[in-house]
């Protein structure tokens, strides 16, 4: 059997009262997932654990199959691991966003977590300009890939700055920055990394682009997970265009194919992903998690329209050409999200997320109208995210059925 994960990022939402109280999900034209709807299985998975925040790190890490709440430390060290960074055991991995604020003061205010969805040729130049004049035996800033970058704090995991939580810049679009700020005056010699990042952003005359600050988040530890096909029993590779998959991917030993073009936005390489999976699988791979960010990304920008564009897009040139390639084949596929995410609210929701699950000679049939978050409701229900996996690998083969917990 051969097990096809796809992954929209964000899909889930809430309902509009300009869609007339439909979900972007529901006001979609999405073919191809409403009909693994009613052949499959539909229900609900909670991907966040209870006290844990509604991030991408969490929710995916538990939808590879990993209790967050054993293994996750942190969303920069899971960027680090796609990097192949090795920090020391008391380094602390920051995320580093590039970021635009009306001004780096309490009366300041997050415009874009993005910086206007910076281009990597040019976060690169300006975070290797940052490091080059501040970078030091404690703090190194390493350019990753669009507005997301890393911060290694030398024996970081030792100081203050271990037990902080700086808000993650989307939570707070078109809002304060002030208790984040206060949060990086309680320790100095960060405070002062990000003011003097936030000058040189301003005094760098290269600089044409909407970044104008950074923002340290989500650290932990160095990243540690058991591997993948220990975990489930596969061979198994993800698929994705941004770093936080990749490292999960890295950390678990799995394949990570990186896909020319992918940039996990709407108008990403979609043909390209599909191939890349499709190869893996007839070379031998058992198990593709195919990762696309555009809904997410959408969301957070509080466009309505963008995110049914992405879920449509998804659906037709995803969903469609997979299932098109493993008809007649042993083959099955899950269908879900990592987490919700609200044009209402643009960040990130810990409620349980919709799937859709078929598998060929699948006799079940659910019986929805379609792919909704509303039909997702009315099945079964998977309590530990990390079991999801577990829960469909006995459904589609002889495997004993997991408890839901």
């Amino acid at each position: 059997m051969k097990y096809l994960f796809l992954i929209a990022d964000g899909m889930g939402d809430w309902p509009l009262d300009e869609l007339g109280g439909k979900t972007p999900l529901e006001a979609a034209r999405t073919p191809h997932m409403d009909e693994l709807a009613r052949n499959g299985l539909v229900g609900t998975c909670r991907t966040v654990p209870q006290g844990m925040p509604p991030g991408s790190d969490v929710a995916n890490m538990a939808l590879l199959g990993f209790n967050p709440a054993e293994y996750h430390t942190g969303r920069g060290p899971i960027e680090a691991a796609a990097q192949g960074l090795k920090p020391g055991p008391d380094d602390l991995v920051w995320r580093l966003n590039l970021v635009t604020v009306s001004e780096l003061s309490d009366a300041g205010t997050m415009h874009d977590y993005s910086a206007g969805h910076i281009s990597t040729p040019d976060a690169t130049l300006l975070v290797t300009d940052l490091q080059r004049h501040f970078g030091n035996d404690v703090f190194t800033l390493y350019p990753g890939v669009q507005y997301r970058h890393l911060l290694v704090q030398k024996n970081g995991a030792l100081k203050p700055e271990a037990d902080i939580v700086p808000q993650p810049p989307h939570d707070i679009t078109d809002k304060s920055v002030t208790e984040t700020l206060g949060t990086y005056r309680s320790c100095p010699a960060l405070w002062e990394l990000v003011r003097e990042c936030s000058k040189r952003l301003a005094d760098n005359p290269d600089n044409a682009t909407q970044a104008n600050a950074v923002w340290p988040w989500g650290q932990g530890r160095a990243l540690d997970l058991p591997s993948f096909e220990d975990r489930a029993g596969l061979k198994g590779a993800v698929i994705s265009a941004v770093d936080l998959i990749k490292g999960l991917g890295r950390a678990a030993r799995m394949e990570v194919i990186d896909v020319p073009g992918a940039t996990g936005l709407v108008d990403t390489n979609y043909a390209g992903k599909v191939q890349a999976a499709l190869s893996f699988l007839e070379q031998g791979g058992d198990f593709v998690f195919v990762h696309l960010e555009g809904a997410d990304e959408c969301a957070h920008g509080g466009d309505v329209e963008c995110k049914i564009t992405a879920l449509e897009r998804f659906d037709e040139q995803v969903v469609a050409p997979m299932r098109q390639a493993m008809t007649g084949k042993d083959a099955a596929f899950m269908v879900t999200c990592d987490h919700l995410t609200p044009t209402a609210t643009k960040t990130h929701h810990a409620d349980p997320v919709p799937f859709a699950y078929w598998w060929n000679g699948c006799q079940a049939g659910s019986g929805a109208a379609a792919f909704t978050e509303a039909e997702a409701a009315r099945g079964e229900h998977v309590a530990k995210g990390y079991t999801l996996i577990d829960w469909a690998l006995a459904r589609s083969s002889c495997r004993a059925a997991p408890g839901k917990g």
